[in-house]
């Protein structure tokens, strides 16, 4: 679920690489039309505690901007985004359902399941490809394909932005630091690159 279309695929071959060289992960990378312009949508975070500080979006995005200046694997104008997952963030690989065990989130599927696509519970982990999740007003654990999921995102709970501010904590951080967190759909952006990049049509 990092790459949802085929050339989002293609994009995040070419990210990928340049996020291991500075010491990051791609958590998601989203190329979306607009009645304006395109734009490129990449959330990243340090392996270390899932998290990404201003300086290195921007290095992300300078170092991002520079191979695709060469490459040039979008036509068009598009616009760069460079940001950090944000607190209620999408989860998009295995590992994600370990590390947030214990907080509540939404999921959908691409198919049906007894009756539904979208279900809301407590995760419960990862285990032989499935996500475990502890539904809303259901005894038994469900095991939800990985492979089945469309989407997956925390819910924003009072838990979970405690979480997050025990983190900055043990980190010296202040418990609002004033650094914009999530995409611009759910905030702005970390750091955005305003990336022209005409295609031949328009040249």
């Amino acid at each position: 679920m990092r790459a949802r279309t085929a050339q989002d695929r293609q994009l995040l071959e070419l990210i990928d690489p340049i996020a291991e060289s500075l010491g990051l992960e791609i958590v998601r990378v989203r190329l979306m039309t607009g009645s304006k312009r395109q734009r490129l949508q990449i959330m990243a975070e340090r392996p270390s505690d899932r998290d990404i500080s201003v300086e290195q979006c921007a290095k992300l995005s300078r170092a991002v901007s520079e191979v695709f200046d060469a490459a040039d694997p979008i036509a068009g104008e598009y616009m760069l985004e460079v940001s950090s997952p944000g607190i209620d963030r999408p989860l998009t690989r295995p590992i994600d359902f370990d590390l947030f065990e214990g907080e509540e989130a939404r999921l959908e599927t691409d198919r049906m399941i007894e009756g539904r696509k979208r279900f809301k519970g407590v995760l419960a982990g990862y285990e032989d490809g499935n996500v475990l999740v502890d539904l809303d007003g259901e005894e038994e654990t469900a095991l939800i394909p990985f492979d089945w999921l469309s989407d997956a995102k925390l819910v924003l709970t009072d838990a979970l932005m405690k979480r997050g501010a025990a983190i900055r904590a043990a980190r010296g951080e202040p418990e609002d630091d004033g650094l914009p967190e999530g995409t611009p759909e759910d905030g702005a952006a970390e750091d955005t690159t305003d990336t022209t990049t005409p295609s031949e049509d328009n040249a």
